[in-house]
Protein backbone atom coordinates (compact mmCIF):
# COMPACT_ATOMS: atom_id res chain seq x y z
CA UNK A 1 0.00 0.00 0.00
CA UNK A 2 1.04 3.41 -0.84
CA UNK A 3 0.97 6.01 1.97
CA UNK A 4 0.43 8.57 -0.27
CA UNK A 5 -2.72 6.46 -1.23
CA UNK A 6 -3.39 5.26 2.49
CA UNK A 7 -5.28 6.43 5.09
CA UNK A 8 -3.35 8.89 7.76
CA UNK A 9 -3.16 6.83 11.17
CA UNK A 10 -3.97 8.77 14.25
CA UNK A 11 -2.10 7.40 17.62
CA UNK A 12 -3.21 4.09 19.08
CA UNK A 13 -4.79 3.87 22.54
CA UNK A 14 -1.84 6.97 24.10
CA UNK A 15 -3.17 9.58 21.89
CA UNK A 16 -5.95 10.89 24.69
CA UNK A 17 -4.05 9.53 27.75
CA UNK A 18 -2.86 13.30 28.51
CA UNK A 19 -5.80 15.37 29.34
CA UNK A 20 -4.18 17.17 32.02
CA UNK A 21 -0.65 19.24 32.94
CA UNK A 22 1.84 17.01 32.93
CA UNK A 23 3.63 19.20 35.63
CA UNK A 24 0.76 20.15 37.89
CA UNK A 25 -1.74 18.07 36.94
CA UNK A 26 -4.40 21.53 36.11
CA UNK A 27 -6.70 20.45 32.77
CA UNK A 28 -4.92 21.61 29.75
CA UNK A 29 -7.45 23.99 27.74
CA UNK A 30 -5.36 26.80 26.19
CA UNK A 31 -3.69 26.25 22.58
CA UNK A 32 -0.54 27.50 21.44
CA UNK A 33 0.05 26.28 17.75
CA UNK A 34 -1.48 23.51 15.94
CA UNK A 35 0.85 22.25 13.09
CA UNK A 36 -1.49 19.44 11.63
CA UNK A 37 -0.30 15.99 11.84
CA UNK A 38 2.81 14.97 11.29
CA UNK A 39 5.32 11.96 11.60
CA UNK A 40 7.96 11.15 14.08
CA UNK A 41 10.32 13.56 12.69
CA UNK A 42 13.36 11.45 13.53
CA UNK A 43 11.73 8.71 11.52
CA UNK A 44 14.14 8.47 8.84
CA UNK A 45 12.89 6.18 5.79
CA UNK A 46 14.80 3.29 3.44
CA UNK A 47 14.47 3.00 0.12
CA UNK A 48 12.45 -0.20 0.87
CA UNK A 49 9.93 1.72 3.42
CA UNK A 50 8.67 4.58 0.90
CA UNK A 51 5.33 2.39 0.04
CA UNK A 52 4.77 1.25 3.36
CA UNK A 53 2.16 3.39 5.64
CA UNK A 54 3.57 6.04 8.42
CA UNK A 55 2.23 6.80 11.18
CA UNK A 56 1.02 10.73 11.63
CA UNK A 57 0.25 12.20 14.64
CA UNK A 58 -1.06 15.57 15.74
CA UNK A 59 1.10 18.58 16.47
CA UNK A 60 -0.79 20.61 18.44
CA UNK A 61 0.84 22.18 21.38
CA UNK A 62 -1.13 23.50 24.55
CA UNK A 63 -0.04 25.59 27.34
CA UNK A 64 -0.92 25.21 31.09
CA UNK A 65 -2.67 28.22 32.49
CA UNK A 66 -1.79 27.34 36.44
CA UNK A 67 2.52 26.44 35.77
CA UNK A 68 2.72 27.85 32.19
CA UNK A 69 3.91 24.47 30.71
CA UNK A 70 4.13 24.35 26.78
CA UNK A 71 3.35 20.72 26.04
CA UNK A 72 1.97 18.62 23.32
CA UNK A 73 0.53 15.58 24.36
CA UNK A 74 2.78 12.13 24.49
CA UNK A 75 1.45 10.63 20.92
CA UNK A 76 4.48 8.83 20.89
CA UNK A 77 6.23 6.74 23.61
CA UNK A 78 10.06 7.85 24.70
CA UNK A 79 11.05 4.51 24.36
CA UNK A 80 9.89 4.05 21.19
CA UNK A 81 11.81 7.70 19.96
CA UNK A 82 15.16 7.30 21.99
CA UNK A 83 15.45 3.66 22.00
CA UNK A 84 17.89 3.74 18.40
CA UNK A 85 18.26 7.80 17.53
CA UNK A 86 19.71 9.37 14.26
CA UNK A 87 20.88 12.47 16.32
CA UNK A 88 24.61 12.77 17.01
CA UNK A 89 25.75 15.87 19.07
CA UNK A 90 29.41 15.80 17.90
CA UNK A 91 28.48 16.39 14.15
CA UNK A 92 28.04 20.17 15.17
CA UNK A 93 31.22 21.58 15.57
CA UNK A 94 29.76 24.67 17.13
CA UNK A 95 28.18 22.64 19.37
CA UNK A 96 30.91 20.67 20.45
CA UNK A 97 32.91 23.85 21.11
CA UNK A 98 29.83 25.38 23.33
CA UNK A 99 29.93 22.06 25.48
CA UNK A 100 34.00 22.47 26.00
CA UNK A 101 33.55 25.99 27.12
CA UNK A 102 30.65 25.24 30.09
CA UNK A 103 32.91 22.11 30.75
CA UNK A 104 35.78 24.43 31.86
CA UNK A 105 33.72 27.33 33.18
CA UNK A 106 31.83 24.95 35.44
CA UNK A 107 34.80 22.97 36.44
CA UNK A 108 36.18 26.58 38.20
CA UNK A 109 33.00 27.93 39.25
CA UNK A 110 32.23 24.48 41.28
CA UNK A 111 35.66 23.64 42.05
CA UNK A 112 35.50 20.18 40.25
CA UNK A 113 38.63 17.33 40.48
CA UNK A 114 39.45 14.33 40.49
CA UNK A 115 37.33 13.63 43.89
CA UNK A 116 34.30 14.57 42.46
CA UNK A 117 31.41 12.88 40.27
CA UNK A 118 29.30 14.25 37.29
CA UNK A 119 26.55 12.70 35.65
CA UNK A 120 25.43 13.83 32.28
CA UNK A 121 21.32 12.78 31.67
CA UNK A 122 21.20 12.20 27.89
CA UNK A 123 24.51 12.21 27.15
CA UNK A 124 24.50 11.21 24.11
CA UNK A 125 27.90 10.28 21.85
CA UNK A 126 29.72 11.94 24.54
CA UNK A 127 30.48 15.25 23.48
CA UNK A 128 30.10 17.33 26.32
CA UNK A 129 31.67 14.58 28.95
CA UNK A 130 34.74 14.08 26.83
CA UNK A 131 36.06 17.37 27.62
CA UNK A 132 35.54 16.80 32.16
CA UNK A 133 38.04 13.92 31.21
CA UNK A 134 40.83 15.89 29.99
CA UNK A 135 39.79 17.94 33.11
CA UNK A 136 39.89 15.16 35.12
CA UNK A 137 37.41 14.58 36.66
CA UNK A 138 35.08 11.73 36.68
CA UNK A 139 32.12 11.22 34.77
CA UNK A 140 29.19 8.54 33.96
CA UNK A 141 26.67 9.12 30.48
CA UNK A 142 22.74 8.15 30.96
CA UNK A 143 22.06 7.58 27.49
CA UNK A 144 19.16 5.22 26.57
CA UNK A 145 19.76 5.02 22.92
CA UNK A 146 22.72 2.35 22.65
CA UNK A 147 23.55 3.50 19.17
CA UNK A 148 24.58 6.47 20.09
CA UNK A 149 26.07 5.07 23.50
CA UNK A 150 27.77 3.20 21.64
CA UNK A 151 29.91 6.15 20.00
CA UNK A 152 30.70 7.65 23.44
CA UNK A 153 32.30 4.22 24.90
CA UNK A 154 34.40 4.37 21.78
CA UNK A 155 35.95 8.12 22.91
CA UNK A 156 36.19 6.26 26.37
CA UNK A 157 33.46 7.69 28.02
CA UNK A 158 31.54 5.67 30.64
CA UNK A 159 27.95 5.24 29.58
CA UNK A 160 24.70 3.38 31.23
CA UNK A 161 21.74 2.68 28.32
CA UNK A 162 18.92 3.52 30.09
CA UNK A 163 16.27 5.99 30.82
CA UNK A 164 16.70 7.70 34.02
CA UNK A 165 13.98 9.14 36.69
CA UNK A 166 13.89 8.16 40.70
CA UNK A 167 14.65 3.82 39.59
CA UNK A 168 17.41 4.38 38.31
CA UNK A 169 18.60 7.48 40.56
CA UNK A 170 17.76 4.84 43.60
CA UNK A 171 19.79 2.38 42.12
CA UNK A 172 22.86 4.56 41.81
CA UNK A 173 22.96 5.80 45.22
CA UNK A 174 22.35 2.53 46.70
CA UNK A 175 25.59 1.74 44.57
CA UNK A 176 27.52 4.89 46.16
CA UNK A 177 26.88 7.22 43.30
CA UNK A 178 25.69 10.47 44.29
CA UNK A 179 26.97 13.79 42.13
CA UNK A 180 28.72 16.98 42.44
CA UNK A 181 27.13 18.30 39.27
CA UNK A 182 23.81 16.46 37.02
CA UNK A 183 24.06 18.16 33.52
CA UNK A 184 20.66 17.71 31.19
CA UNK A 185 21.43 19.59 28.26
CA UNK A 186 18.52 19.81 25.72
CA UNK A 187 17.02 16.78 27.76
CA UNK A 188 14.02 18.23 29.85
CA UNK A 189 11.75 18.80 26.51
CA UNK A 190 12.78 15.36 25.81
CA UNK A 191 10.89 13.27 28.74
CA UNK A 192 7.27 12.50 29.17
CA UNK A 193 7.21 12.07 33.04
CA UNK A 194 8.64 15.48 34.66
CA UNK A 195 8.11 14.66 37.78
CA UNK A 196 9.87 11.35 38.23
CA UNK A 197 12.70 13.14 36.39
CA UNK A 198 13.48 15.49 38.51
CA UNK A 199 12.53 13.87 41.90
CA UNK A 200 15.23 11.36 40.60
CA UNK A 201 17.86 14.33 39.82
CA UNK A 202 16.89 15.33 43.50
CA UNK A 203 17.46 11.67 45.34
CA UNK A 204 21.27 11.70 42.78
CA UNK A 205 22.01 14.65 44.08
CA UNK A 206 24.66 15.37 46.70
CA UNK A 207 23.59 17.90 49.68
CA UNK A 208 26.02 20.79 48.49
CA UNK A 209 25.71 19.68 44.64
CA UNK A 210 24.36 21.52 41.50
CA UNK A 211 22.05 20.28 38.58
CA UNK A 212 22.33 22.58 35.49
CA UNK A 213 19.64 22.54 32.80
CA UNK A 214 19.88 23.77 29.10
CA UNK A 215 16.40 23.85 26.96
CA UNK A 216 15.21 26.17 24.53
CA UNK A 217 13.36 29.32 26.09
CA UNK A 218 9.50 29.74 25.42
CA UNK A 219 10.05 33.39 25.23
CA UNK A 220 12.19 33.07 22.25
CA UNK A 221 10.62 30.55 20.68
CA UNK A 222 7.30 32.77 20.63
CA UNK A 223 9.29 36.20 19.98
CA UNK A 224 10.99 34.66 16.96
CA UNK A 225 8.58 32.73 15.41
CA UNK A 226 10.56 29.42 15.84
CA UNK A 227 7.56 26.72 15.19
CA UNK A 228 9.40 23.94 13.41
CA UNK A 229 10.88 23.47 16.93
CA UNK A 230 7.75 21.79 18.09
CA UNK A 231 8.02 17.92 17.22
CA UNK A 232 6.94 14.82 18.99
CA UNK A 233 10.29 13.87 20.52
CA UNK A 234 9.80 17.70 22.35
CA UNK A 235 6.94 17.32 25.26
CA UNK A 236 7.59 20.51 26.83
CA UNK A 237 8.97 23.80 26.25
CA UNK A 238 9.85 26.33 29.13
CA UNK A 239 9.58 29.30 30.70
CA UNK A 240 11.81 30.23 33.86
CA UNK A 241 8.34 30.72 35.34
CA UNK A 242 7.83 27.15 35.02
CA UNK A 243 11.28 26.05 35.88
CA UNK A 244 10.68 27.85 39.49
CA UNK A 245 7.54 26.42 40.38
CA UNK A 246 8.80 22.87 38.82
CA UNK A 247 12.02 23.06 41.43
CA UNK A 248 9.91 24.36 44.39
CA UNK A 249 7.57 21.28 43.78
CA UNK A 250 10.27 18.76 44.32
CA UNK A 251 12.26 20.82 46.84
CA UNK A 252 14.83 22.53 44.55
CA UNK A 253 15.88 25.46 44.23
CA UNK A 254 16.61 27.70 41.79
CA UNK A 255 20.19 29.35 41.99
CA UNK A 256 21.10 31.37 38.96
CA UNK A 257 19.89 30.92 34.92
CA UNK A 258 22.27 32.35 31.99
CA UNK A 259 20.47 33.24 28.67
CA UNK A 260 22.82 31.64 25.79
CA UNK A 261 22.40 31.54 21.71
CA UNK A 262 21.84 28.00 21.38
CA UNK A 263 19.06 26.55 19.28
CA UNK A 264 17.55 29.92 18.71
CA UNK A 265 17.83 31.21 22.37
CA UNK A 266 17.91 28.91 25.58
CA UNK A 267 18.31 29.64 28.65
CA UNK A 268 21.14 27.52 31.37
CA UNK A 269 19.52 26.90 34.75
CA UNK A 270 21.20 26.10 38.20
CA UNK A 271 19.42 24.47 40.94
CA UNK A 272 20.23 23.04 44.04
CA UNK A 273 18.12 21.80 46.92
CA UNK A 274 16.41 24.35 49.37
CA UNK A 275 18.54 23.68 52.25
CA UNK A 276 22.02 23.97 50.21
CA UNK A 277 24.38 26.63 50.62
CA UNK A 278 24.37 28.14 47.47
CA UNK A 279 22.74 31.71 47.61
CA UNK A 280 20.40 32.92 44.64
CA UNK A 281 21.64 35.16 41.86
CA UNK A 282 20.14 38.22 41.39
CA UNK A 283 19.56 37.43 37.32
CA UNK A 284 16.89 34.29 38.41
CA UNK A 285 13.91 37.44 39.54
CA UNK A 286 15.30 39.63 37.21
CA UNK A 287 14.17 37.19 34.20
CA UNK A 288 11.14 36.46 36.10
CA UNK A 289 10.17 39.85 36.43
CA UNK A 290 10.93 40.15 32.32
CA UNK A 291 8.95 37.09 31.46
CA UNK A 292 6.02 38.50 33.20
CA UNK A 293 6.32 41.76 31.45
CA UNK A 294 6.12 40.57 28.30
CA UNK A 295 3.25 38.52 29.55
CA UNK A 296 3.87 34.74 29.63
CA UNK A 297 1.37 34.46 32.56
CA UNK A 298 -1.16 35.27 30.19
CA UNK A 299 -3.00 32.93 27.71
CA UNK A 300 -3.64 36.20 25.45
CA UNK A 301 0.08 35.92 24.41
CA UNK A 302 0.08 32.38 23.80
CA UNK A 303 -2.83 32.58 21.76
CA UNK A 304 -1.11 34.61 19.27
CA UNK A 305 1.41 32.42 17.79
CA UNK A 306 -0.36 30.28 15.59
CA UNK A 307 -0.84 33.41 13.02
CA UNK A 308 2.88 33.90 13.06
CA UNK A 309 3.45 30.30 12.00
CA UNK A 310 0.51 30.52 9.54
CA UNK A 311 2.42 33.61 7.98
CA UNK A 312 5.50 31.87 7.59
CA UNK A 313 3.99 28.79 5.90
CA UNK A 314 2.68 31.37 3.34
CA UNK A 315 5.56 33.20 3.03
CA UNK A 316 7.85 30.29 2.36
CA UNK A 317 5.74 28.37 -0.21
CA UNK A 318 4.88 31.59 -2.39
CA UNK A 319 9.14 32.07 -2.49
CA UNK A 320 9.50 27.66 -3.48
CA UNK A 321 6.92 28.45 -5.50
CA UNK A 322 8.14 31.56 -7.46
CA UNK A 323 11.75 30.26 -7.18
CA UNK A 324 10.36 26.95 -9.35
CA UNK A 325 8.74 28.96 -11.57
CA UNK A 326 11.72 30.66 -12.56
CA UNK A 327 12.91 27.01 -13.21
CA UNK A 328 15.70 27.67 -10.29
CA UNK A 329 16.70 24.21 -8.83
CA UNK A 330 16.53 24.04 -4.75
CA UNK A 331 17.96 21.33 -2.50
CA UNK A 332 18.33 21.52 1.23
CA UNK A 333 21.06 21.74 3.79
CA UNK A 334 20.31 19.21 7.06
CA UNK A 335 18.05 16.73 8.19
CA UNK A 336 16.87 18.01 11.36
CA UNK A 337 14.00 17.16 13.49
CA UNK A 338 12.85 21.29 13.26
CA UNK A 339 13.38 20.72 9.30
CA UNK A 340 10.71 17.97 9.14
CA UNK A 341 8.35 19.66 11.47
CA UNK A 342 8.69 22.49 9.05
CA UNK A 343 8.72 20.18 5.45
CA UNK A 344 5.70 18.88 6.35
CA UNK A 345 3.61 21.73 8.28
CA UNK A 346 4.39 23.68 4.71
CA UNK A 347 4.02 19.78 2.76
CA UNK A 348 7.39 20.62 1.18
CA UNK A 349 8.05 17.61 -1.13
CA UNK A 350 10.09 16.53 -4.15
CA UNK A 351 8.22 18.99 -6.19
CA UNK A 352 9.91 21.91 -4.43
CA UNK A 353 13.47 20.18 -3.04
CA UNK A 354 15.13 18.30 -5.10
CA UNK A 355 17.15 16.67 -2.13
CA UNK A 356 19.08 17.38 0.95
CA UNK A 357 22.44 16.67 2.78
CA UNK A 358 23.50 16.02 6.27
CA UNK A 359 26.76 15.48 7.72
CA UNK A 360 25.71 12.11 9.28
CA UNK A 361 26.34 9.27 7.45
CA UNK A 362 23.54 7.61 9.44
CA UNK A 363 21.05 9.63 7.17
CA UNK A 364 22.67 8.86 4.11
CA UNK A 365 20.53 6.95 1.53
CA UNK A 366 17.39 7.78 3.63
CA UNK A 367 14.60 9.80 2.91
CA UNK A 368 12.91 12.39 5.64
CA UNK A 369 9.72 11.43 7.20
CA UNK A 370 6.64 12.36 5.69
CA UNK A 371 7.45 13.94 2.78
CA UNK A 372 10.14 11.74 1.46
CA UNK A 373 12.98 14.03 0.19
CA UNK A 374 16.55 12.03 -0.29
CA UNK A 375 19.75 12.62 2.03
CA UNK A 376 22.87 12.57 0.62
CA UNK A 377 26.41 13.52 1.61
CA UNK A 378 27.24 17.24 1.60
CA UNK A 379 29.33 16.61 -1.80
CA UNK A 380 25.54 16.42 -3.61
CA UNK A 381 25.16 20.25 -3.29
CA UNK A 382 28.60 20.73 -5.32
CA UNK A 383 27.99 17.99 -7.88
CA UNK A 384 24.24 19.78 -8.00
CA UNK A 385 25.11 23.23 -8.07
CA UNK A 386 21.64 24.38 -7.23
CA UNK A 387 20.68 27.81 -7.25
CA UNK A 388 19.17 28.12 -3.87
CA UNK A 389 20.11 25.79 -0.52
CA UNK A 390 17.63 26.21 1.75
CA UNK A 391 18.85 25.83 4.98
CA UNK A 392 16.52 23.33 7.69
CA UNK A 393 18.79 23.79 10.90
CA UNK A 394 18.68 27.66 10.72
CA UNK A 395 20.54 27.65 14.21
CA UNK A 396 23.48 26.47 12.65
CA UNK A 397 22.91 29.48 9.53
CA UNK A 398 26.21 30.68 10.26
CA UNK A 399 28.56 27.49 10.62
CA UNK A 400 26.76 26.10 7.71
CA UNK A 401 27.47 29.45 5.42
CA UNK A 402 30.74 29.33 6.31
CA UNK A 403 31.59 25.99 5.82
CA UNK A 404 29.98 26.29 2.21
CA UNK A 405 30.95 29.24 1.47
CA UNK A 406 32.61 28.13 -1.92
CA UNK A 407 28.89 27.76 -3.07
CA UNK A 408 29.10 31.79 -4.57
CA UNK A 409 31.61 30.23 -6.96
CA UNK A 410 28.12 29.27 -9.00
CA UNK A 411 26.03 32.23 -7.61
CA UNK A 412 24.08 30.40 -5.47
CA UNK A 413 22.17 31.73 -2.35
CA UNK A 414 21.03 30.22 0.78
CA UNK A 415 17.79 30.81 2.45
CA UNK A 416 16.70 30.78 5.61
CA UNK A 417 12.96 30.59 6.40
CA UNK A 418 12.67 30.88 10.35
CA UNK A 419 11.69 33.74 11.78
CA UNK A 420 10.18 34.88 8.30
CA UNK A 421 11.82 33.85 4.85
CA UNK A 422 14.95 35.44 4.57
CA UNK A 423 17.90 34.98 1.40
CA UNK A 424 22.14 35.73 2.10
CA UNK A 425 24.32 36.05 -0.77
CA UNK A 426 27.39 34.01 0.38
CA UNK A 427 29.44 36.67 -1.85
CA UNK A 428 28.38 39.24 0.94
CA UNK A 429 29.33 37.35 4.30
CA UNK A 430 32.85 37.61 5.45
CA UNK A 431 34.78 33.97 5.01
Amino acid sequence: MNVQAAEILRAPSTAHRIVSCRLCGSRLQHTLVDLGMSPPCESFLRADQLDQLELYYPLNVLVCDSCYLVQLKEYVSAETIFSEYAYFSSFSTSWVAHAKAYCEQVTKRLGLGAQSFVVELASNDGYLLQHFLRLGVPVLGVEPAANVARAAVEKGVPTRVDFFGARLANEMVAEGRRADLIIGNNVLAQVPDLNDFVAGMKILLKPDGVITLEFPHIERLMAENQFDTIYHEHFSYFSLLTIDLMAARHGLRLIDVEELPTHGGSLRVYLAHEDSRWAVDDRVADLLDREKRHGLTEMSTYASFGYKAQRAKRDLLAFLISAKNEGKRICGYGAPGKGNTLLNYCAIGTDFLDFTVDRNPYKHGRFTPGMHIPIKPIEAIDQAKPDYILILPWNLKDEIMRQMHHVAAWNARFVVAIPFVTVIDPSELRK
